[in-house]
């Protein structure tokens, strides 16, 4: 199915189908700041930085300093406006609605100049009867308030005790009190993002007409009874009833596919609007079940629904719907205290590969179809399965869901509360619940989403104590706590949604959570639940530094984005590592020293070249590249060997979830995608690291190992080739193969083990220093893993590695490119660059030991000389 057919299929936006007409007023609007002095053509949905930008008043709000230097929009008062005519004869219609899918955040609305309401959730729709108001000619105005004053005023009424953090660390540049909002945590600014406390109306709005009844919204959930053996479709439809009589009809599903045709009869009364329906399907079809990719297709079906009510009323709606089973497994563990933490998805226990998710831009207006098509298909590209939706972003559109879906990529989503405390008022309650049902109702019908979790980090905030709370007061923040996450978010997600699990926070220790009241004794427990995990000074090429836990759900290192993503939102006095524009955009407290630290510790950083400071800065961006793909690397081999076995008590790791996947801006950051979508070498990296069949090698006590790790479904018989280069020659010194190994399907088992000493023995001539070790596994069915390497020492102390000479020869094969390479030596971390030119190369950032051939994956019409004139290749000598 074509995906454009798919998006159409899709069931939301909540905005539903309906029998009368629906004009929508996206498009053209005013837009003019507080005292009137700026008013200027705007577009909806968008925002007011957006319209600034496009009528050229400011310029890219990314460009340099801009974040501070255009401070004062957000801390401005902004008013949308727009006239419009209704396009049908309101006589007709007994009911109008004016109808919101988003406003970012703080607004009153007037109508004809009567205020009909006011919003203050970035997260949820809102719902205007305008029938009382409504004229053939209208104008309609959104009165906003600073997000930056609004937050700042809620938190000085709130005066009976601090809820901190008051404000984030200076680092960051950014503003306060943003836990007293309901809107994008990050828009205040991140360790990682600006600060950009957006103001606009960001999703669709539309005036809605009808008599009888309306759809508000309809949602529904694939259920499989364990008992019965078969698969049942919740579904839920809420009305609003216009008719003071009952309205009687019917429903009709239809799943041709499955043969399944379903009639009921339904009766909707003035009070009560919601109809209920359970469709079972047949028992002697066969359902074909949505597996996360690399694990089997995602199958999905067509499925209409409509409502054929009294008075000729008929309102249908299409989606698609895909059959699942998610279960989250803590049970005991042979071997090992605490409990298991890992998700089977269809009765089959899946390791977790992939990364964490953040707002794709500051401003949501500029993510379109073909940005997030692009991020998502790499995630699969890089054979990752899972995307954690981090609590301090929003939650994603509807097409980043439906896109998973088609995709395969299992969404671990967070509600949208993170690494702070929260005030428990009952006005800022009552906003929470209404956010929360409209998100589970919006997204439980994709099978993509396999958990809930209530916050980011605020479990091991209170425990740990991260904002200095009076430990007399600690009660008080425990007891706001579990009101927020327990008593109003999970009640609301298990009376919405039984298909998944919940958890309170991210990270969490699971079931002894909640016996130990919601706030574990040591949420970073490694014998249960997951954990997030970050250390920038101890030497990342040392495995044991890593924690052996159930599920790691957070970790990583930075690196800095390519210079031609810097380029274009910078000037050349920015062109160094130490210039006020390197420094400005680290929002990480000491994030450029912990970079160099980490660096230092295995390469050589470049001689500072005066005739040539813009190289020096190139191959420094560089080295922080290597250096995070180069420590997730190990990390995350590290994980995904320990899934099946169990070492003092430690291991059974079944996932890995790296941070972050994408960048807000152009800045440095934890990401493997660059702002836009350019794959950083980490990228590259996780292409091979979360292959289905991956050796991995490493070192204990002067003894070399190396580990198959499968996600295959089946048996292989496998043969492992491993062999010892010289860093001066291409030809290998010595080679071992075994070729009786079975590597079991969805483990990880011992493969190879040598004594360090006595693999330097057999293959004369080779020291620690002077030669590197690279393998590969295939099987009988020449399936291949890819090659992976482990240095036998640190890469400064390496001997005879000599500066390789490396050619290109460009062809074209249809709409790809093929770069045949020739190099005189073995090179380390060899990177390809077409600089501006998007797209992404078949591999990058290898070891080569041999002459090859890489594709060039273009993501615009291209051509050979263009790319020519663009390409450069860097290995690491290049850097001495």
């Amino acid at each position: 199915m074509h995906l454009h057919l798919l998006l159409l299929l899709a069931l939301f936006p909540a905005g539903c189908v309906v029998a009368g007409p629906s004009y929508s007023l996206r498009g053209s609007w005013r837009v003019s700041n507080g005292n009137g002095s700026l008013e200027l053509p705007a577009t909806v949905p968008g925002y007011v930085h957006s319209a600034l930008h496009q009528r050229g008043l400011i310029q890219d709000p990314y460009y340099r300093f801009n974040d501070l230097n255009y401070r004062w929009i957000s801390l401005d008062n902004w008013t949308y406006s727009t006239e419009f005519k209704i396009p049908f004869n309101l006589s007709e219609w007994q009911r109008v609605k004016l109808i919101f899918d988003g406003v970012d955040t703080v607004a009153k609305i007037l109508f004809n100049d009567v205020t009909i309401g006011k919003t203050d959730n970035m997260f949820t729709g809102y719902s205007f009867d305008v029938t009382n108001v409504v004229k053939d000619v209208n104008s309609l105005k959104l009165r906003f308030q600073s997000a930056v004053q609004y937050a700042k005023q809620q938190s000085t009424a709130h005066t009976r005790y601090r809820v901190p953090p008051e404000c984030p660390p200076v680092e960051q540049k950014g503003e306060c009190h943003v836990n007293f909002i309901r809107k994008a945590q990050c828009s205040f600014s991140w360790d990682w993002g600006p600060s950009f406390p957006s103001q606009g109306i960001w999703k669709d709005v539309r005036i809605e007409a009808y008599n009888i009844a309306h759809l508000d919204y309809l949602t529904f959930l694939p259920i499989y009874d364990n008992t019965s053996q078969a698969w049942t479709i919740e579904i839920e439809a809420s009305f609003d009833v216009v008719s003071s009589e009952p309205v009687g009809g019917q429903v009709n599903v239809a799943i041709p596919k499955l043969k399944t045709w379903q009639t009921n009869d339904i009766e909707l009364q003035r009070d009560q609007r919601i109809v209920k329906l359970l469709v079972k399907i047949r028992k002697d079809v066969a359902v074909e079940t949505w597996w996360p990719h690399g694990h089997g297709n995602q199958t999905g079906y067509n499925m209409t629904i409509l409502f054929a009510l009294d008075g000729g009323l008929k309102i249908e709606k299409a989606a698609k719907v895909y059959f699942r089973t998610v279960q989250l497994i803590e049970e005991d563990i042979k071997g090992s205290p605490g409990l298991s933490f890992y998700f089977k998805i269809n009765g089959l226990p899946i390791f977790l590969k992939g990364s964490n998710w953040i707002p794709a831009d500051s401003f949501q207006d500029k993510v379109t179809s073909e940005l997030l098509q692009r991020l998502l298909q790499s995630v699969v590209d890089a054979n990752m399965n899972t995307l954690r939706v981090w609590g301090g972003g929003i939650y994603e559109q509807d097409e980043f869901y439906a896109l998973c879906d088609e995709l395969g990529i299992m969404v671990w989503q967070d509600f949208m509360f993170a690494s702070a405390l929260y005030p428990t008022e009952q006005g800022f309650l009552e906003s929470v619940r209404k956010e929360v049902t409209y998100q589970v109702r919006r997204l439980k019908p994709h099978p993509s989403i396999i958990i809930w979790s209530g916050n980011n980090e605020n479990e091991v905030a209170l425990r740990v104590n991260w904002f200095h709370v009076n430990p007399s007061d600690m009660k008080t923040y425990f007891d706001d706590y579990v009101t927020l996450y327990v008593k109003n978010i999970r009640e609301i997600v298990l009376s919405e949604d039984k298909s998944r699990p919940f958890i309170a926070s991210s990270p969490t220790n699971g079931v002894k959570t909640m016996e130990e009241g919601w706030i574990s004794q040591d949420p970073y427990s490694i014998q249960y639940g997951d954990t997030h995990f970050y250390d920038y000074i101890n030497d990342c090429w040392n495995w044991k530094t890593f924690p052996k836990a159930r599920l790691v759900s957070e970790y990583g290192y930075q690196s800095w984005p390519s210079f031609s993503t810097l380029e274009k939102v910078s000037s050349r006095e920015d062109w160094s590592y130490n210039s006020h524009f390197s420094l400005h955009r680290q929002h990480h407290g000491n994030g450029n020293h912990e970079m160099l630290h980490q660096v230092k510790l295995h390469f050589k950083l470049p001689q500072r070249m005066r005739t040539d400071p813009l190289r020096t800065f190139k191959y420094i961006i560089y080295l922080t590249q290597v250096m995070q793909a180069q420590c997730i690397k190990t990390e995350t081999e590290f994980y995904m060997r320990s899934r099946s076995e169990i070492v003092d008590g430690r291991g059974h790791t079944m996932g890995a979830l790296y941070w972050q996947l994408n960048d807000i801006w152009q800045a440095p950051s934890w990401a493997s995608l660059e702002y836009g979508g350019k794959w950083k070498m980490l990228h590259y990296f996780a292409q091979r690291f979360f292959a289905p069949l991956l050796p991995v090698g490493f070192e204990d006590e002067g003894v070399f190992y190396v580990y198959g790790v499968s996600d295959l479904h089946r048996d292989y018989h496998t043969k492992l080739t491993v062999s010892l280069h010289r860093w001066s020659s291409l030809k290998p010194v010595c080679s071992f193969v075994n070729s009786s190994i079975v590597i079991k399907a969805g483990e990880a088992v011992v493969l190879f083990k040598k004594p360090v000493s006595k693999l330097l023995l057999r293959c004369r001539g080779c020291t620690r220093e002077t030669c590197v070790v690279s393998f590969y596994l295939s099987t009988d069915k020449e399936l291949f893993s890819p090659t992976n390497y482990h240095f036998l020492s640190s890469l400064k102390a390496a001997k005879g590695l000599v500066k390789a000479n490396i050619t290109v020869n460009i062809s074209q094969q249809g709409d790809v490119f093929v770069f045949d390479l020739k190099t005189t030596a073995v090179a380390p971390f060899v990177w390809l660059d077409v600089g501006s030119i998007p797209g992404r190369f078949s591999d990058n950032g290898f070891l080569m030991i041999k002459n090859c051939s890489v594709l060039f994956y273009p993501w615009r019409p291209t051509s050979k000389s263009e790319l020519l004139q663009a390409f450069s290749v860097t290995s690491l000598t290049d850097t001495y």
